[in-house]
């Protein structure tokens, strides 16, 4: 009994140790992420050239591009917590899956916003049915009904499987965005991509390669917080669980 409960003391404060280097690592992403937010503000609206043709509106490219990246990320992320669940069936990867979707949803949901804003200034309508903007629309929407489907249709293992196939089944629209352009056209632009117009000034350059960092951290920081709350709140319900079993709390 005595070496029973050393080992679980031991297990215990070797668990906490884990945690804290985690909560190290942590924070010191989430502080690089808050420096490489105000350096790039700096780098684009400071020593980024205002562009000839769309004027300061151009600037929004330096933050919509990279927040579409980011939306892949999250998917991307959705995806293999999502593929993870459906083959090991544990809390960890469906906690992966939920935070990749909602990062996934909040970074689509600023690509539609600032690509509205981009639009109403080059096209003259805040909205149109290109096709990158109508799948990238649809991608939204998926991820969007996995996250109500997590939030209204109960944790039960059959619900976060159902879950799991539709994160799965989301990724394969992201290929889909990326090449619609080149496949059916549209006005959506080219900037960077084969046949683009490129950016000229190396401050351009610098203020995109910051947008990628910046918002890519972002990302890791919103999956890894969500992560760590869902983490949380599944060891609070099986410690209550336990206690009801126990009955602890009963009179």
């Amino acid at each position: 009994m005595a070496t029973s409960e050393a080992l679980a003391a031991a297990t215990k404060v070797e668990t906490a140790g884990s945690r804290s280097r985690g909560d190290v690592v942590f924070y010191t992403v989430l502080a690089l992420c808050a420096a490489a937010f105000l350096i790039t503000i700096h780098v684009i609206f400071f020593k980024a050239p205002v562009e000839s043709t769309m004027g300061i509106v151009q600037k929004i490219f330096y933050f919509h591009v990279p927040i579409a990246y980011s939306m892949y990320v999250g998917a991307a992320v959705c995806f293999v917590g999502s593929a993870g669940y459906l083959a090991r069936g544990t809390r960890g990867w469906d906690a992966l899956a939920r935070a990749g979707a909602e990062c996934s949803v909040a970074m689509g949901v600023l690509v539609l916003v600032t690509g509205a804003l981009w639009g109403a200034k080059a096209w003259g309508v805040y909205w149109t049915w290109d096709p990158r903007l109508t799948t990238a629309l649809l991608s939204v929407l998926i991820y969007v009904a996995y996250v109500v489907l997590r939030a209204f249709a109960g944790d039960g293992d059959s619900e976060r499987k159902f879950a799991a196939a539709l994160g799965v089944l989301g990724a394969a629209n992201l290929p889909i965005i990326h090449y619609s352009v080149q496949k059916w056209g549209g006005n959506h632009p080219k900037v960077i991509s084969s046949g683009g117009g490129g950016l000229k000034h190396p401050d351009m350059k610098l203020a995109l390669m910051l947008g990628f960092l910046t918002f890519t951290l972002l990302a890791v920081v919103l999956i890894w917080t969500r992560v760590r709350i869902e983490l949380a709140a599944a060891r609070l319900s099986e410690a209550e669980e336990e206690a009801l079993e126990l009955g602890v709390g009963e009179e």
